[in-house]
């Protein structure tokens, strides 16, 4: 495992906690995301481990996908590795919660929204920000109308607006808001529903609830995605929003 995904066991390996990134934002560059493919992976193979807790280091959970990976010379390979790291989730049957400090972006956010549960400081600011930059979130626009309904997530997706906690709890984003630090909250939750539980009874349990959402991601995200790579990307929009990005200066649409 490299230095930029911790995997921490716990309670003789019951209960995994997963830190990932280091740099500012614990950006989801290409190497980050491959790097939690490989640790999720090892879950899969880890007969004895019921639940993981993900967390960013630091003081944020994931600013989200890398910026600059969204031009249009990156942008395929991309979404490619962030259909990848979901999957990697979705089909590891083991119960995956999420921790959240401070910001979760775009990518960021999606990553948590796939967990079964997420767990957020009263610092947390979470959002969907990709129509900002002129974008779309594929993975979001099929997982969080399931997950907090269709007017809130058109809500997020629209408007690129970022929710408070508190805002998050009331809407289904987060299922918990902790004053003491989350990803503890996150473990204790597990310790208290999962120890006396078969883990390989809950893998089978993981695997028949989420079967739905597993066949729906297959199906419905190669369609979002080419929408994008062929759609989006050919208006133009897309490239001058990532770019004025990256300028740190307004975008100049074009709407054509």
């Amino acid at each position: 495992m490299s230095d930029a995904v911790r995997v921490v066991p716990i309670d003789g390996g019951a209960f995994w906690r997963v830190t990932f990134g280091g740099a500012k934002g614990n950006i989801l560059d290409r190497t980050l995301m491959a790097d939690l493919r490989r640790a999720l992976a090892r879950a899969k193979s880890t007969p004895q481990l019921k639940a993981v807790c993900i967390e960013g280091a630091g003081e944020h959970f994931s600013y989200g996908a890398s910026v600059a990976e969204h031009l249009p010379d990156q942008v395929a390979a991309m979404l490619e590795n962030l259909r990848h790291l979901v999957l990697e989730i979705i089909d590891s049957d083991v119960i995956v919660l999420a921790a959240v400090r401070g910001q979760c972006l775009g990518g960021g956010l999606e990553l948590a929204s796939v967990c079964h549960r997420v767990f957020a400081g009263t610092d947390a600011q979470l959002g969907q920000p990709e129509i900002a930059l002129g974008v779309f979130a594929p993975i979001a626009s099929i997982v969080l109308p399931a997950r907090i309904g269709r007017a809130r997530a058109e809500d997020l997706c629209l408007t690129g607006r970022t929710v408070t906690a508190g805002e998050a709890l009331a809407m289904g984003l987060v299922d918990e808001v902790s004053t003491a630090d989350p990803a503890d909250a996150a473990i204790e939750w597990a310790r208290l529903h999962f120890s006396a539980r078969s883990a390989s009874s809950l893998r089978l349990a993981v695997h028949a609830v989420r079967a739905d959402l597993a066949s729906r991601l297959r199906v419905e995200l190669p369609v979002l995605e080419a929408l994008y790579l062929k759609r989006l990307m050919a208006t133009g929009d897309a490239t001058e929003g990532v770019t004025a990005f990256l300028e740190k200066r307004p975008p100049i649409w074009r709407d054509a």
